[in-house]
């Protein structure tokens, strides 16, 4: 498939992306992301592999088109924990003091 990226024309296949990125370890996901093999790529790192492009040149919303029209899984933030629970006064004070809440001691 021909697409372009940062002003270039260039010929990507999915076949193409999996060897470019088979051995590559993925950096820390903070933005938009993309899932190769099953692994689970910042979308610049895979621009940069596959273009051999600096990052600065490329937008991610450029590599996002190339590997969604390739069949990739993209996304766009990353897998965030659920904000932990607030704990009681009751709560804070007994692990402060080394006791679980409910138990009498």
């Amino acid at each position: 498939m021909r697409c372009v990226i940062a002003r270039y024309p260039f010929d990507l296949t999915k076949a193409g992306v999996l060897e470019s990125m088979k051995g590559i370890t993925p950096e820390a996901v903070t933005g938009e992301s993309v899932t190769i093999g099953r692994r689970r790529y910042p979308v610049k790192q895979v621009g940069q592999v596959v273009t051999r492009q600096d990052r600065r040149d490329f937008t991610s919303g450029e590599v996002v088109r190339a590997m969604t029209r390739l069949g990739f899984t993209c996304h766009a933030h990353p897998e965030t924990e659920p904000p932990a629970r607030e704990l009681s006064p009751l709560e804070t004070a007994s692990e402060l003091l080394g006791h679980p809440t409910g138990r009498q001691v």
